[in-house]
Order: C-alpha cells, then sequence, then structure tokens
C-alpha cells in the first residue's frame, strides 16, 4: 500500500468499542499523525454488554465508560460525538457531515456498528436494545408484578429475560427457531440455559411466532402461532441485527451482511478498513468471510486494522469469543460450533459440562460450557487448542482429569 507521511490523517467513522480502540491502539503503537474520531451518539464511549445486564436490573446504572481518565485524551487525537457521517467521497478522499462539513482523510476506518433488526410491521411502541438510550427506556417499564413478552431467544433476547426475571417480572419468550440460541449454541449447551429459565418460572414458546400483537391502553395482546395469546405489560424485540453498511455500500464498497474486509481488516480500497459489528472478515476456525458480532472481536479486529495501519505485516487471526450471564449461569464459547462435525462431552465434577467441537481431522474447532469457573478455565484453555491446530484424542478431551494444557503442542 501507498506510503504515508508523518502528517498521515486517520477518520475513523464510529465511536464505539472498536472505533474507540483502535484509536487508542494507534497512539499506543506511536502513531505520529492527527487522528479524529466521529461519534454519532452524543456521549462518550460506552460498552454495550452490560445495556441488557446491569444496566436493567441495578438500583443506580450508569454507563460502563472504558475510556475516562484522560485515556482518549491525548495531542492529535480529535474526538466528536454527537456527528453524522452522510456520505464517503473515496476520489477525494473525503467525508462530509450531517451538515456539510468535509473532513479529508489519508486512511478511514469505517466502525459503523449494527443496528437492531425490526421484523416487518412491529407495531409502535415495542422495545430494541442496542444503545444506552434504549437500555434505560427498556429498564423504565421493568418492575416488580409486571409482565414481559420477549420476542427472540438469542443472548439478547435471554438475557433480556434473566434481568427481567431478577426484577420480579412476570416473562414470556417466543422464538421461531425450534430451539434458544440455535445460531452459536451448541444445543447441550442451549438447553442447559433454556432449563434454568423455565425453573425460574420464564414460559418459552419455541418453534412459534407471533401472529398478531395489538395494544391497548391496558397492555399488549400477542396471539402466537401455536393458539396461546399472551398478555404484557411491555414487548421486547431482539430477533438480531443489521449491519451498518449504508455509507459504505453508497461509497461503492463491497458488502454482503457486512463490509467485506480482508485479513488486514483492509476493504477492497487500500485507503480504507472496516472493523467491528458492520463488517465480515475472514475467520479461520470457519475457513470463510463471516460478520460476527461480540465485545472481544470488536476488540481483536481494533488491534488488527491499527497495526496494517501502521504499515505492519499483520493477518487477522483472533478465534471468536462470546459470553453470556445469565442468573447465576455464565455461558462461554470459543471458535465456531457451524465448523464442528462431531461433539465431547467434558463433565466436571461440579455437575457442569464443557461440550467440544472436532473438524472432521479431530482439530478442537470450537468449545462451549454455561456454569462456574470450571467451565471459564476450559474455555480458555480451548483457544489455544483452536489456535494450535492439535489433533486430539477424544477420550483425553473427555476425562475432565486430563489438564487441556497437556494436550497441546510442545
Amino acid at each position: 500500500m501507498p506510503t504515508c507521511p508523518e502528517a498521515c490523517h486517520v477518520v475513523v467513522v464510529g465511536a464505539g468499542e472498536a472505533g474507540a480502540r483502535l484509536a487508542h491502539e494507534l497512539h499506543a503503537g506511536g502513531w505520529p499523525g492527527p487522528i479524529t474520531l466521529l461519534g454519532e451518539e452524543d456521549r462518550p464511549v460506552y460498552e454495550r454488554p452490560p445495556l441488557s445486564k446491569n444496566v436493567l436490573v441495578d438500583d443506580e446504572p450508569s454507563p460502563v465508560e472504558p475510556y475516562r481518565e484522560g485515556r482518549l485524551e491525548w495531542p492529535g487525537l480529535t474526538v466528536r460525538t454527537g456527528v453524522t457521517v452522510r456520505s464517503i467521497d473515496r476520489t477525494d478522499r473525503t467525508v462530509r457531515l450531517a451538515d456539510g462539513e468535509e473532513i479529508a482523510y489519508d486512511r478511514l476506518v469505517i466502525a459503523t456498528g449494527a443496528r437492531s433488526r425490526r421484523l416487518p410491521g412491529l407495531a409502535v411502541g415495542v422495545h430494541t436494545l442496542r444503545t444506552w438510550d434504549e437500555a434505560l427506556q427498556l429498564r423504565s417499564v421493568l418492575h416488580r408484578r409486571g409482565s414481559l413478552l420477549v420476542i427472540g431467544a438469542g443472548l439478547i433476547g435471554l438475557e433480556v429475560a434473566a434481568s427481567a426475571r431478577s426484577r420480579g417480572m412476570a416473562v414470556t419468550v417466543v422464538e421461531m427457531r425450534p430451539r434458544a440460541l440455535e445460531r452459536a449454541v451448541p444445543e447441550p449447551v442451549a438447553e442447559v440455559l433454556a432449563e434454568r429459565h423455565r425453573a425460574e418460572g420464564v414460559s418459552l414458546h419455541l418453534g412459534t411466532t407471533v401472529e398478531s400483537l395489538e395494544q391497548d391502553e391496558g397492555g399488549w395482546l400477542a396471539r402466537l402461532s401455536d393458539g396461546t395469546e399472551v398478555t404484557a405489560d411491555a414487548v421486547v424485540a431482539a430477533v438480531g441485527s443489521v449491519p451498518e453498511t449504508a455509507l459504505a455500500k453508497a461509497a461503492g464498497l463491497p458488502v454482503d451482511d457486512g463490509i467485506l474486509v480482508d485479513g488486514q481488516m483492509r476493504t477492497s480500497d487500500e485507503h480504507v478498513w472496516a472493523i467491528g459489528d458492520c463488517c465480515a472478515g475472514p475467520v479461520d476456525v470457519l475457513g470463510r468471510r463471516a460478520r460476527l458480532e461480540s465485545w472481544r472481536m470488536a476488540h481483536d479486529q481494533a488491534v488488527t486494522a491499527a497495526a496494517a495501519i501502521r504499515g505492519e505485516d499483520v493477518r487477522h487471526t483472533a478465534v471468536p469469543w462470546f459470553w453470556s450471564d445469565q442468573y447465576d449461569l455464565s455461558l462461554q464459547v470459543a471458535g465456531a460450533a457451524a465448523a464442528a462435525r462431531s461433539w465431547v462431552r467434558r463433565p466436571h465434577p461440579d455437575g457442569s459440562t464443557v461440550h467440544l467441537g472436532l473438524d472432521e481431522a479431530g482439530r478442537v474447532v470450537c468449545a462451549a460450557g454455561a456454569g462456574g469457573p470450571r467451565v471459564a478455565k476450559d474455555v480458555r484453555m480451548s483457544e489455544r487448542l483452536i489456535t494450535s491446530g492439535t489433533v486430539v484424542d477424544p477420550g483425553l478431551l473427555a476425562d475432565a482429569d486430563t489438564p487441556l494444557k497437556s494436550l497441546l503442542r510442545s
């Protein structure tokens, strides 16, 4: 790629975890030129994972702002919040703001994230959860002796359900797929969480859709495809997300469920990168491009892109990892369940089980479990097994007395 002069200007569109982390990584790596970070929300950078957990439950919630105490304050960095980028001109290498201002760039990073997917014809007044303001709006309707209908049994839907139950609400969850967490969590692990929700009193309707949804002064009435009628004080739709790719698409960059990037997080334009929930890049464990939403993925992609912008010879190889806290269970998943062709159970004396997915060659490509410290320890070590590509004896994997660390190549 072309060399960059000392005054090379990096503009980052999006001030979420990915965008802010990239700016921080550039600074930490000694970037000599100016950096401009543009955020649409008019508030400091905050983390999104707590929105469906602590923010809904804590007595006095406050945003988790990882860049407090000057971590985004240094000469050469300009942070502008409450601004909207309307277009990108790749010929002149400028971005145009909603008020008409143009900002020139030498390197551009698109970190626009994703937005909540909305069901076609969804009634006005149904909550979604993606931003701090949306979390506060949802929190305002969660109250003891109230009732909540959650549409969608993915991570966000089940986290909201657990938070609402902890607030004393009656909760119904409706999921069109035949099981909960079908997209990324192995079925036995998903069933552990589903059973825990049932034990907590959550009414789960799987393989079911909302046929109609009506609101009046008394609340909501939902008619389900299984014939059930559900009344609720509030409704939240947690049916996935849509990547924010409009800017990239209008600028002529390739898009397919995310802005397409290579192993350095670079788009088809050598001056433009994309990171975080808005992009789809190579995932080694899957052997293809994919858009993977998680806090860790956004962080790791930002580190890779920052190094590439500095001119380093890098490639994104991080193993996907995500977690979810529901009640006293911690779900952790490393790797990709979709890459597994067989599964090995690794039960622990505390009653928890880690499920390890193997590919055709017998290499670990996924590890998942819901439980306590033993699960977390095994999943962390499994990340190293996935990275190493080690072919492992399934019998040793299944033996909880065999440390996973001992199975790594020496």
